[in-house]
């Protein structure tokens, strides 16, 4: 059995592990959240000044399961971090505290980024769509599209802040070394450019800048990262 080969194994058997705790605390989370999603539901509603509406009869029911699972994965990141760097730390050879150092940022920059999309991105991508309504054209919104549409963008989000944290672990496993990232900043740009035009709620280039910029900071953070942490 090749070095790759292994180290898939003993990650899969730690993540295996894992599984049983995640599922009962996705369980439990939606439970406790499906309580308060009526609540849950109106405070994502704030940026959208107007009442939604639902076309089927089951659709309000599984608006509120959304929202409470997007809750529950959102509050649950703590763990889902813990949980995947544990299971890479042994085949990777990754110490406590370079672990605990990614646990806690990989939250830090996943909450950042959630936030970042809640509070500035969708603020300004709902008002520039429901812009183009006319005194013909009147908007009604889904409930479930709406729910689903914010708890992707601010999921979305979040994983896209983890841009370091990539770049770091990247390098440290001497796959992608420190010289490739200096050396690839245009081309790092155009692939930001790409993904914010793909991830944005709204195509116009304010919104655009709004997640490119952040990312392409996020890039140059990576870089002076593994400057400090010595990593080549």
């Amino acid at each position: 059995m090749n070095t790759t080969t292994q180290r898939l194994a003993i990650i899969i058997k730690d993540l295996r592990r894992a599984l049983l705790a995640t599922g009962i605390g996705l369980i439990l989370g939606c439970l406790g959240f499906y309580s308060i999603s009526r609540h849950l539901l109106a405070y994502i509603q704030t940026h959208l000044h107007q009442k939604l509406a639902f076309f089927t009869v089951a659709e309000p029911f599984l608006a509120h399961v959304t929202v409470s699972l997007a809750m529950t994965i959102f509050t649950l990141m703590p763990m889902l971090s813990f949980f995947l760097w544990r299971a890479l730390a042994k085949p990777f050879a990754l110490s406590r505290s370079f672990v605990f150092w990614f646990v806690l940022f990989t939250c830090f920059l996943f909450y950042s980024g959630a936030a970042f999309c809640y509070f500035f991105t969708l603020p300004f991508g709902i008002d520039f769509l429901l812009g183009f309504q006319t005194e013909q054209l009147k908007p009604v919104i889904s409930i479930s599209e709406f729910v689903s549409f914010v708890s992707i963008f601010v999921l979305a989000f979040g994983l896209i802040f983890e841009l370091p944290i990539f770049m770091i672990f990247m390098a440290k496993i001497k796959i992608l070394p420190r010289t490739f990232f200096e050396k690839n900043r245009r081309y790092a740009a155009l692939v930001i450019s790409v993904v914010a035009s793909l991830l944005t709620p709204t195509p116009d280039i304010f919104n655009m800048l709004l997640m490119g910029v952040p990312l392409y900071m996020l890039y140059e953070v990576g870089i002076i990262a593994l400057k400090l942490l010595r990593i080549a």
